[in-house]
């Protein structure tokens, strides 16, 4: 494939070539031994892309054409370009097969062709095969038999140029086929030398040799790489130039002795001696120069009598003196930048020559070849410039991010180039990711479509086929919110004026806690963002709206595969005027577990920055230390405090007195004292019945009379409304409702129930009705489309049975989900029970994430190995607990009110070590700037504050998400049913990837399975075909594959591209060093050695010679 940059085309084009032909072919006079005979018929023995240029010129002369093709390359184009194609060499490999003379022969003679083109590589500078096709009759569209042998021997090349004075670099006078050969050149002429093949070109079988060491590695790797592309293994060496320009000459020749040059292309801008960009002319050339090389071209051509199109190459060194080094006797890649600059269509002189043209005939005399301005062709393969030009698998990773940087590079622009600006010029490599989002996303719609969700789906249940419909929205600003009060005042202000207001404030958890069950985690930020404009504009009276933190953060990227900070600068965009909340974990920010409390602080800053206003903290066993430190945290990031203190128990119980109302006024008090704002009674399990809710906040109130109280439940037991309005009766400033829809249950209770119930009440919350019920219609079929996840697939209501087992709403309804999963459905009922007497086992708890997941894991340890709270407690010494309850039993998560159970803990820990005292306070500042090198280094300058922040909190989670996305694009653009359950076939849709850039989809079809395990997915993008190939994963279960090294293994190695194994170099339990060669494979008709990357003992060798391997494929083990 080329990309090519142009000059302006002069005047002597095509048609000019055929009117200057016709009109001088009566002036000149051919001599009359040569017949002109027309060409009817050409076969290309070649394949791809120039089979098909060689084809196109054909059908521009009117000449039929024939294309032969491996078995390998049924499917490939420039079969199904040429007007006959027939199969060649079967059963044999796809390189084998075009080496295969008499096959190739046999097809011409059978189907009536006229000429063969070699195209380039393969055949054509093959001696015995364009004499073949003399022998058979047929033409051969090059130099004679005798040319072509004479200059693919480069030996005999170096030999013809000398007797034409041309320089040449010294070299052997023969081919050599030996080691001993080599190193008495070596030894004659010392280092560094170079190893070329001696009867083919393109970078195959070169090799430099630099020092003794290296010398019978690398004629190893140029013999067999010689042998396997041109059949032939004979090298021959030259003293290799350093650091030299590459400057090829174009020729022509004719049948009756005429020759040409047209002009120059610089090839300097190489890896491993192939070309990746081709200039023609070559820029800042000295004239003199210039004539000398062209001169000496057309000399050595016409000294042997060279006829069609070839290339004359050299070498010139820093002092301006060239040198011979070899002449392609064929078409080569880059002869189209000759054709753009001097309007030459060299395959239609090929081809016309071949008859028997003559180039005055054509019109083609030395003095009207004119250069009209600069062509430049780079050459697009499937190679990773990153990983030093390996070849890569697929058909989207190519080298065009590299050849940008070549194109831009400062000395490429002064044309200062030699054939080493590639090695030092590492910043080329530094390369710009490219987006291509579209096919990252078909990749991701035929992953679903074949594999399904990507994220795990806990019921069979579909998503709904009818999509929401968004109420209507004024058109201009949201009316002004409380956020303005905020932003205007701070957050010392807007606590006055949440406690001035007159009636109930309410916060709005449907954006993040509602039904605190998967589905509140789940909720994509797609459908969270086409309801946020109706939200702004129709409750804009709201105190906040709950819509980011706790679980969601680390689930968006784990399960949802969004940026959870994209989601909240979105949400912010799209609600300027209502105050967002998020939950803080206290010393665990947003994460499970203990983060060094500099992480904490930049946390929080970061969160402010993104437009997050308030910081409910609060702690899962309301451990002060932890609470005070996520207090400072969000207080000196600006933002709101909300300290909430988590409620259990029942303090209208006179029997219950671990959690007394005492309890709550004293942790309030050291709340207040450490300068909370708000204050928050945070009732996870829903355990506020009215009088117990209105008992707590008028002590509250009472105590604190300026301070605004924030009360949070869930509706588990069905008490909710009753409870919310007990407690704004009692002084509570602020409830949490959810919209209608979304509430009820384990959610909070509603919005809907509880702005009617006060309306027209000193505790009217001002907002309409009418407005509640639009938005719950929105979210009731939005709910539709996360049926997998709703809990209303197991749980079909409430239970009171919560006051006695005191399971938080989140975890009552995983439970029931976890319960079903595992055949335990029948047996919920003891799962609850269980929960109950792990909670008096491990002291009775506080439960908020992350100490109510701990009692639970206790419970379901219970339940599933049929044991009494009473068993546990006597066999605690010998039982294997779950890791959760042991870490707590340490201290890992901070001290419960009261203490650790004893001897209870003594007994599962043993010798094990304690934490005393606040677990973060011990650890090390984290180090945000070397996390952010590694970040850069690993996923490149893209990386944002915000990534390097969720890098911090989930390193292992951020690692994947990222991965992901580098895999299957921006995945939050496709809607819900798309996302979670992939398109029917025949469906059309639209994703659009960004305000303005629509894609316009259809999926078409889905392929049978391969022997790669894959299938092929069909579709229709922006009206043009595309497809994907995805693994099928269940197949490949039953299927047999290759294993892979493991990245994280050190021992295992892995393949680094492609390929075939050529040689093992290494035996099973043979000791090696670092650096040693353990085996060669062969890609592309390069050879590559794969070196140990450490020193030990061959462990188990996977490979044998002629394995086929991709990318990653494990080679052997190694231990050290």
């Amino acid at each position: 494939m080329l990309l090519q940059v142009g000059g302006k085309r002069s005047a002597l084009g095509l048609l000019a070539i055929r009117r200057v032909w016709s009109m001088s072919r009566s002036a000149h006079t051919a001599p009359q031994t040569l017949e002109y005979k027309p060409i009817k018929k050409v076969m290309v023995a070649n394949r791809g892309e120039i089979a098909i240029r060689v084809f196109r010129a054909c059908t521009e002369l009117g000449i039929r054409t024939v294309a032969v093709y491996s078995e390998q390359d049924t499917g490939q184009m420039h079969r199904q370009k040429a007007d006959e194609a027939y199969l060649i060499g079967k059963g044999l490999p796809p390189v084998a097969a075009y080496l295969h003379i008499p096959d190739i022969i046999k097809v011409a003679k059978e189907n009536g062709v006229d000429a063969i083109h070699p195209g380039y590589g393969f055949l054509s500078e093959r001696a015995d095969f364009a004499q073949a096709c003399m022998d058979a009759g047929v033409r051969f569209i090059g130099p004679t038999p005798d040319v072509v042998r004479k200059m693919g021997d480069k030996v005999e090349a170096r030999a013809i140029a000398f007797s034409a004075g041309v320089p040449v670099v010294p070299g052997t006078d023969g081919p050599i086929s030996s080691l001993q050969q080599a190193q008495e050149f070596s030894n004659s002429y010392g280092f560094p030398i170079i190893f070329k093949a001696a009867y083919g070109g393109g970078g195959r079988g070169m090799r430099v040799v630099r020092e003794y060491e290296e010398l019978e590695e690398n004629f190893q790797r140029a013999y067999s790489e010689a042998l396997t592309a041109f059949g032939n293994g004979a090298l021959f060496v030259e003293k290799f130039i350093e650091k030299p320009r590459h400057i090829e000459v174009q020729i022509l020749g004719d049948k009756y002795g005429n020759v040409i040059h047209l002009y120059e292309r610089d090839c300097s801008i190489q890896r491993r001696h192939q070309k990746v960009v081709e200039i023609a002319p070559a820029a800042h050339l000295d004239p003199h120069l210039r004539d000398r090389l062209t001169a000496d071209s057309v000399n050595l051509a016409r000294q042997v009598g060279y006829e069609n199109a070839g290339t004359v190459e050299f070498l010139v060194d820093k002092h301006g003196k060239h040198y011979f080094i070899e002449v392609n006797s064929r078409l080569q890649v880059e002869h189209t930048v000759t054709e753009e600059i001097t309007d030459v269509d060299l395959v239609h002189a090929q081809l016309r020559v071949c008859e028997g043209r003559s180039l005055p005939e054509l019109g083609l005399k030395q003095d009207k070849i004119r250069i009209n301005g600069y062509a430049i062709q780079c050459r697009v393969t499937t190679e990773d410039p990153a990983r030093g030009f390996q070849p890569d698998t697929g058909r989207l990773e190519t080298n065009i991010p590299f050849l940008q940087n070549v194109l831009s590079n400062n000395q490429f622009l002064n044309a200062t180039v030699d054939t080493q600006f590639i090695d030092e010029n590492p910043d080329l490599f530094n390369l710009k990711p490219v987006q291509n989002r579209a096919q990252k996303l078909l990749h991701y719609l035929g992953h679903v479509m074949v594999n399904g969700p990507t994220t795990p789906i806990p019921v069979k249940a579909k998503p709904s086929p009818i999509d929401p419909v968004i109420p209507p929205v004024p058109l201009g600003e949201p009316p002004v919110g409380f956020r303005d009060v905020l932003l205007r005042e701070g957050p010392d202000g807007f606590a006055k004026a949440v406690r001035a207001h007159q009636g109930l404030l309410l916060m709005d958890t449907t954006f993040r806690d509602a039904h605190q069950s998967l589905l509140a985690t789940r909720v994509r930020t797609h459908d969270l963002k086409r309801i946020a404009p109706f939200v702004a504009h129709s409750f804009s009276n709201l105190f906040s709206v709950e819509n980011w933190g706790g679980a969601t953060f680390d689930v968006a990227m784990r399960f949802l595969c969004e940026c959870p900070w994209r989601r909240l600068q979105e949400m912010r965009a799209l609600m300027p005027n209502v105050p967002f909340q998020m939950l803080l974990r206290g010393a665990n920010a947003v994460g499970y577990t203990n983060y060094p409390d500099n992480a904490v602080f930049k946390f929080c800053e970061v969160a402010k920055e993104n437009g997050m206003d308030i910081f409910r903290v609060f702690d899962s066993l309301n451990y002060l230390p932890n609470m005070l430190l996520g207090m400072e945290a969000a207080g000196a990031a600006g933002g709101v405090v909300e300290a909430a203190i988590s409620y259990t128990g029942d303090v209208s119980d006179p029997t219950r007195q671990k959690y007394s109302l005492d309890y709550y006024l004293k942790l309030a008090d050291e709340l207040v004292k450490a300068g909370t704002h708000i204050l928050c009674i945070k009732d996870m399990a829903g355990l506020l019945k009215p009088d117990s809710g209105h008992l707590l906040v008028s002590a509250l109130r009472d105590r604190f009379p300026d301070v605004p109280i924030h009360v949070h439940t869930h509706d588990t037991a069905g008490a909710g409304v009753a409870a919310m309005l007990a407690c704004a009766e009692a002084g509570a400033d602020i409830v949490d409702v959810a919209v209608d829809s979304m509430a009820g249950m384990t959610s909070q209770p509603s919005m809907g129930a509880i702005v009617a119930c006060t309306k027209g009440t000193k505790l009217n919350t001002g907002i309409s009705l009418e407005k509640v019920f639009d938005y719950s219609e929105y979210w009731e079929v939005t709910r539709g489309l996360y049926a997998p996840f709703d809990c209303t697939a197991t749980m079909k209501s409430g239970n009171a049975d919560v006051y006695e087992n005191e399971i938080p709403g989140g975890q009552y309804t995983n439970l029931h989900f976890q319960a079903h999963s595992m055949g335990l459905g029948n047996k919920f009922k003891e799962v609850k029970k269980a929960y109950a007497e792990a909670n008096k086992l491990l002291g009775d708890l506080i439960k908020v994430t992350p100490s109510s997941k701990i009692v639970g894991d206790l419970a379901q340890f219970m339940v599933q190995n049929s044991l009494t709270r009473a068993e546990v407690e006597e066999r605690a010494d010998e039982l294997s607990f779950p890791l959760s309850v042991v870490e707590f039993l340490q201290g890992h998560i901070g001290i419960p009110h009261g203490g650790f159970p004893e001897p209870f803990r003594s007994k599962v820990l043993k010798s094990l070590p304690r934490v005393e005292g606040r677990p973060g306070a011990s650890l090390p500042p984290l180090d945000f700037q070397a996390l952010e090198k590694q970040l850069r280094d690993a996923h490149g300058d893209e990386i944002t504050p915000e990534d390097v922040m969720s890098a911090a909190m989930y390193p292992k989670v951020f690692q994947e998400f990222k991965e992901f996305t580098r895999t299957f694009g921006p995945v939050d653009c496709l809607d819900t049913r798309l996302f979670l359950d992939g398109p029917k076939i025949a469906e059309e849709f639209e994703v659009e990837l960004e305000r303005g850039k629509t894609l316009h989809i259809k999926a078409l079809a889905l392929g049978d399975l391969n022997k790669a395990g894959q299938r092929e997915v069909f579709f229709e993008l922006n009206g043009q075909l595309r497809s994907v190939l995805v693994k099928d994963t269940m197949a490949m279960k039953e299927m047999h594959f290759h294993p892979k090294a493991l990245k994280d293994v050190r021992g295992q190695i892995g393949a680094p591209m492609p390929g075939k194994v050529v040689e093992v170099k290494v035996k099973q339990g043979q000791q090696v060093e670092k650096g040693q060669p353990l085996c060669v494979l062969s890609a592309m008709k390069m050879e590559t050695v794969v070196n140990s990357p450490l020193s030990g003992t061959v462990a188990k060798i996977y490979v044998t010679a002629d394995s086929t391997l991709e990318g990653d494929d494990l080679i052997l083990e190694i231990t050290e």
